[in-house]
């Protein structure tokens, strides 16, 4: 068996030299070393031999086996240099030519949106306020007077993380929580917006699983439903950059707010597409909801530990992702996250074109 060994041994390193490329050396190894190779076979051949026969074959067989595992990597490494070789030989770089023009960076319809609402509720004297996107869910729905019954608690609703937690850890469900810790942590009054990523097991043509919201809290002595109508009304004419844009405040439910109502923005119809502005209850018009709103719950004021008596409040609440959308005619949500070099071209902002009340928020 040793001379068999020994030619097989003789052939196989023929072969391997014989390779005249990675594809060829790459079939010698196959029939060699695959599942059904010859030295495979040897191999699997030892479990069927006894203690004497293995002991007396099983050395010639393994040495075999490593000296082709070695001649093949060694005649790899050879082939892989040649081809490199004669690529560098063959690509060349002609120094002379004129470089490519350099890559613009852009600005994320997102993060513009950001910055113009940032820049609105400045003027407004809004500061903005930033939590964690892992919350529990004493602050992402107890502190909000939302009930355990509630189906936004659902597990097809919230994404929940597993483990041993004193409460339930999600992902946030919006940027509500926010406004809770600002409440606990600062003292009245309190006038701040919460923009930031949100998180709810949702996904189709019009929802994603990972989306951006803005939500607004002011927290002082005398605040009414008029303060909070002008605030949006305020907000929304500067966003839009129009002085034409009209509101319209429908009764709602929020746990969070009472009264609650839900905020339309008229529009009109130009050229078969939606323009805020006008609009309402016209012939060429109409109304479209952009936010939800209300007076903050008696509730909620008290589990941050003011007095619901002494402080009142309002809060509002909408998508980014649907502000850009609306603002500069965009018609589909998926984009926003495909990171899609042609679309971001199309839709992006110069990087320097940083957003000012006294410029354009849209510069």
């Amino acid at each position: 068996m040793t001379t068999d060994l020994d030619q097989m041994q003789t052939d196989m390193l023929a072969a391997i030299d014989a390779a005249s490329g990675l594809d060829a050396l790459d079939a010698v190894r196959v029939q060699a070393l695959g599942k059904t190779g010859v030295i495979t076979t040897l191999l699997k051949s030892l479990g069927a031999m006894t203690p004497e026969e293995r002991q007396a074959k099983g050395p010639a067989i393994h040495g075999l086996r490593e000296a082709i595992t070695a001649a093949i990597a060694t005649r790899k490494a050879a082939l892989e240099r040649a081809d490199l070789d004669a690529r560098l030989a063959r690509e060349t770089i002609d120094m002379t030519l004129p470089a490519e023009p350099a890559l613009v960076g852009s600005i994320h319809p997102v993060s513009q949106v950001m910055d113009e609402l940032a820049e609105i509720f400045a003027d407004l004297g809004f500061a903005v306020a930033t939590g964690p996107e892992i919350e529990d869910d004493w602050h992402n729905f107890s502190a909000l007077n939302i009930p355990e019954t509630h189906p936004a608690r659902a597990m097809h609703d919230t994404f929940y993380l597993a483990g041993e937690h004193e409460r339930p850890i999600v992902l946030r469900t919006h940027t509500s929580p926010v406004q809770i810790r600002t409440m606990m942590t600062q003292a009245p009054p309190i006038r701040i917006i919460a923009p930031g990523r949100t998180y709810r097991s949702d996904s189709d043509a019009t929802h994603t699983p990972m989306f951006h919201q803005v939500e607004g809290l002011v927290i002082d002595k005398g605040i009414t439903l008029g303060h909070l109508k002008w605030t949006l009304e305020t907000f929304l004419k500067a966003f839009f950059e129009r002085d034409d844009v009209v509101l319209r405040l429908r009764p709602s439910y929020f746990p969070f707010t009472e009264p609650s109502a839900e905020v339309d923005v008229g529009f009109t119809v130009q050229n078969g597409k939606r323009v805020i502005g006008g609009g309402g209850d016209t012939e060429n018009g109409g109304w479209m909801e952009v936010l939800g709103s209300g007076m903050v719950h008696p509730k909620v004021i008290a589990a941050c530990g003011l007095d619901p008596d002494e402080w009142q409040g309002f809060a509002f609440g909408c998508g980014i992702d649907r502000l850009a959308m609306l603002k500069y005619g965009m018609d589909d949500l998926r984009p926003f996250f495909d990171g899609d070099l042609r679309w971001m071209k199309h839709y992006g902002f110069s990087c320097l074109d940083v957003p000012t009340l006294s410029a354009g928020v849209g510069a």
